[in-house]
């Protein structure tokens, strides 16, 4: 084998080895971001825009990330339909014969991609990226791409339901890739370290390599570790031939490396892998994969451990949506979320309830923030029949089961592939509360689960398979690890495997909220058993839902502004007091400042944050929240809502400021330097410059400036009739004052067979529910067992402090009835308190039902 690999190539192998520094600098291929220049209109199913340019008033020019609700500001209803995305694509005469090809971030949730009229390439799936081969598509010079895009819920794609929104568009990044015939495929090194501890590591390599060209190809394969510093660590080498049209799989093992720096939290340490294709003594391809030394264990009796230590993962929940620029957020803005969190102290991110942006992951690497990504298999309580994402997690159509398994599956191997080198990857999360599911089909979704576990095995056996909201229908069990959400977090002590939980909290408030960590009786005081891995909040972010309220639950604002819950944990973790609150005073003059006063680069991956406050008398930051207008003065740049926006005192509004404080973020497709002000009726105004690095260059009078974009509140637009309401009650959280060892969730449970026999305590007993979500209650349905009598009282409540009396009656010899409530606002908490007549007289309750509507 010496021989073989050493003597026919010793001339080539002098050369390799002596150009190390060299080919760091190679770039052979290319990767052009191509977020500018492109235009957008909404469309009927019917409309074909694929083949010509189109022009006209319909069409608004717009640049990535883009979304079809933008301006869109927490709403739980958006625009659902079809969307056309054209651009002008130029392709140099040296690329013809290349391998070209489009790379998508994310697209919601069907594309079809077109160039020149023919139809080049399609992708059902909203949140993981693809790659589109347009080689034999393209001419030289000037070639129209065309998208049509449409967000239309489907019985075959998953999610199929959740509490967030699903707004259509391209809504992350595009690029154009240039490569060689031979190269490495998308996303293609899958970086291990099947050995590693303190002392020593070994890196293993997996390199896919694809001929696209019409002969066979034999090649060199050179793969170099290098650490932080770009120092050189090891090598590998591999000599393999490849036929045309074909792939392959090589398959590299270093020697072994001393003194590894490892990965954590406290000390993010990144490697990369950088791989180079030779074909004869000629470089051809080049590719870079950023991974780290670290080692993981979940254990079901003492908790997780990184690198052998024992770590409580102290995790908080995140969703990706933003003021007015909804789900087309900019890399910068994915920062600044990550960076929030890690600031407050949390170590854990939680990716729910979908696969994120890989950015997103990137970022966590570099921070060092544990990172457990999820697949978008989804439940919502008091789902109903199909057509909308507030559906059965599983199909209820055997001709929609196939088609949806498929769909999990592949998304949760786009994922996995994606992400696979990451060394802030913990675990995969399979799903989110998926016993949301009709009764019929419950088996064949636990059925999906087991197979999906399987599968994240298969494609990733270094990592352990995690099945999230996982505290209802015994789906923990199916999983390596089980994350409870809620409830769980009480129902399932010391489980018997590995588990943390999920999703705990909910503090349901606006900006600035309480000076509070929203723990709830599930983790109180902030519990910590040994054999808990962790916890994480519900949640990081305010963001959009289609469950009414069910956005306001982060402890930071829509607009990026830390509620006073942040302060808590940034104290708790990292003892930093909480800076002086505001307070009322009279107003006097505003201040406007951002996050930075430098833009880079035209392509919208970079933003700033424009914050303006209220100032008084004293000079200081009062709570005071008049009207206030941001408005570009000169030169290039966006809000979402176009060249300016307007903040509102009013309660009633969406895009609001609070507390004297509001916040957006500011993109530009244009270099050039921007001037921006702050105004509001008898305060003295105040500005701020932004420099925007990059090409073209606007220009003043000429450069066309965005348009307005009014904010459509399709709430009201889409004046949805209120459909027949449904049980909201089922198998969700309950509380009682009951000291009896009788279960409270017997009364929920939905089989009025079962029974639960609550204690009367001080002479009454009272039964809460949480419905972990905001409804319109229609009715309350009472089942008791034996007959009962005396008063019965049913309050709500949102924020289950606050208690509002909703009925009230008293019965005698009662065994069934059903209480009509009217006039309901949205509520969330709901409580039955019963005074019987005798204390003495036996109570059981068959089933407590409560029916109603979101919408």
């Amino acid at each position: 084998m010496k021989n073989l690999l050493f003597i026919p190539i010793a001339i080539l192998l002098i050369s390799l080895f002596s150009c190390t520094n060299l080919e760091k600098e190679a770039k052979v291929r290319l990767k052009n971001n191509i977020n500018r220049e492109w235009k957008f209109t909404f469309s009927s199913e019917t409309d074909d825009f694929s083949a010509e340019v189109s022009e006209g008033s319909k069409w608004e020019r717009v640049g990535l990330p883009h979304s079809f609700s933008i301006p869109y500001f927490r709403s739980e209803s958006f625009y659902e339909g079809y969307g056309w995305y054209q651009k002008s694509l130029q392709i140099d005469e040296n690329w013809i014969g290349q391998n070209i090809s489009l790379e998508f971030d994310g697209v919601f949730q069907v594309a079809e991609i077109f160039l020149n009229g023919d139809k080049v390439g399609e992708h059902r799936g909203g949140y993981t990226g693809f790659t589109i081969d347009i080689s034999k598509a393209v001419k030289k010079g000037e070639n129209l791409l065309a998208v049509r895009v449409n967000n239309l819920w489907d019985a075959q794609l998953a999610p199929r339901a959740g509490e967030h929104v699903f707004s259509g568009g391209i809504y992350r990044d595009v690029y154009l890739n240039i490569t060689t015939p031979l190269h490495v495929v998308w996303n293609g090194t899958f970086v291990s370290t099947p050995v590693v501890n303190k002392e020593k590591a070994v890196v293993n390599v997996k390199t896919t390599i694809e001929n696209k060209s019409k002969s066979l190809k034999k090649f060199t394969l050179k793969t170099v570790i290098v650490d932080d510093s770009d120092q050189v660590i090891t090598e590998m080498l591999s000599e393999q031939t490849i036929d045309a049209g074909a792939m392959v799989d090589v398959d590299q093992l270093s020697k072994e490396i001393n003194d590894p720096k490892l990965w954590s939290p406290d000390a993010p340490n990144l490697y990369k892998a950088l791989t180079y294709i030779y074909e004869n003594d000629v470089l051809v391809d080049n590719y870079e994969s950023t991974f780290g030394f670290r080692w993981t264990e979940w254990t079901a009796d003492k908790g997780f451990f990184l690198n052998g230590e024992h770590v409580y993962l102290e995790g908080v929940n995140v969703h990706q949506d933003h003021a007015g620029w909804g789900d087309a957020v900019t890399k910068a803005g994915i920062y600044r979320d990550l960076k929030l969190m890690k600031d407050a102290g949390f170590n854990l991110i939680r990716g729910s309830h979908y696969p994120h942006h890989p950015y997103f992951t990137q970022v966590c690497d570099e921070l060092g923030l544990m990172f457990l990504p999820e697949n978008c298999v989804w439940g919502i309580g008091g789902f109903v029949d199909d057509g909308y994402w507030n559906s059965s997690t599983y199909p209820i159509h055997e001709e929609d089961m196939e088609a949806y398994n498929k769909s999990a599956a592949m998304t949760l191997e786009e994922l996995i592939q994606i992400n696979r080198n990451s060394p802030s990857v913990i675990a995969w999360s399979m799903s989110n509360e998926p016993f949301f599911t009709a009764n019929e089909v419950m088996e064949p979704m636990k059925e999906l689960l087991s197979e999906l576990v399987e599968l994240s095995h298969e494609l990733d056996p270094s990592r352990l398979a995690m099945i999230g909201g996982a505290q209802r229908r015994d789906v923990d069990v199916l999983g390596d690890i089980a994350g409870y959400n809620g409830d769980g977090a009480t129902l399932y002590k010391n489980p018997g495997m590995p588990n943390m939980v999920s999703e705990y909290g909910s503090c349901v408030t606006d900006r600035p909220g309480d000076y509070t960590p929203c723990w709830t009786s599930h983790i109180a005081d902030g519990e910590k058993p040994e054999w808990r891995s962790g916890h994480a909040i519900w949640c990081g972010f305010d963001h959009g839902s289609i469950a009414v309220n069910m956005g306001e639950m982060g402890i930071v604002d829509f607009f990026r502004i830390p509620k006073r819950s942040w302060y808590w944990y940034r104290n708790y973790f990292n003892g930093i007091a909480p800076p002086e609150w505001p307070v009322e005073g009279t107003p006097k003059s505003l201040k406007l400042f951002a996050d930075k006063t430098t833009i880079h680069g035209t392509d919208a991956t970079d933003d700033t944050h424009i914050n303006v406050k209220v100032i008084g008398e004293n000079g200081k930051h009062i709570s005071n929240s008049p009207d206030v207008t941001l408005t570009i003065i000169s030169g290039p740049g966006e809000f979402p809502t176009g060249r300016s926006i307007t903040f509102k005192e009013t309660t009633y509004n969406d895009i609001q400021i609070l507390d004297g404080h509001a916040a957006i973020e500011f993109r530009s497709y244009e270099g050039g330097k921007t001037v921006i002000e702050a105004t509001s009726e008898g305060l003295a105004s105040a500005q701020i410059e932004i420099i925007i690095t990059g090409e073209p260059t606007f220009v003043e009078g000429k450069t066309p400036l965005v348009k307005d974009r009014i904010y459509t509140d399709y709430r009201l637009l889409k004046a949805i009739e209120k459909g027949e309401p449904v049980k909201v009650s089922d198998t969700r959280p309950t509380r009682t004052n009951s000291t009896s060892n009788s279960l409270p969730s017997l009364a929920n449970d939905g089989h009025k067979w079962t029974k639960w026999k609550p204690s009367i305590e001080n002479g009454s007993v009272w039964w809460e529910l949480d419905m972990e979500n905001f409804y319109d209650v229609d009715r309350v349905e009472l089942n008791f067992v034996n007959a009962f009598s005396g008063e019965i009282s049913i309050a709500t409540s949102l924020n289950k402090k606050d208690w509002i009396l909703i009925d009230e009656n008293t019965y005698q010899h009662l065994k069934e009835t059903i209480r009509k409530i009217e006039d309901t606002s949205k509520v969330r908490f709901l409580r039955i308190n019963l005074n019987p007549k005798n204390v003495n007289d036996p109570l059981v309750i068959g089933e407590f039902e409560v029916f109603g509507n979101t919408n």
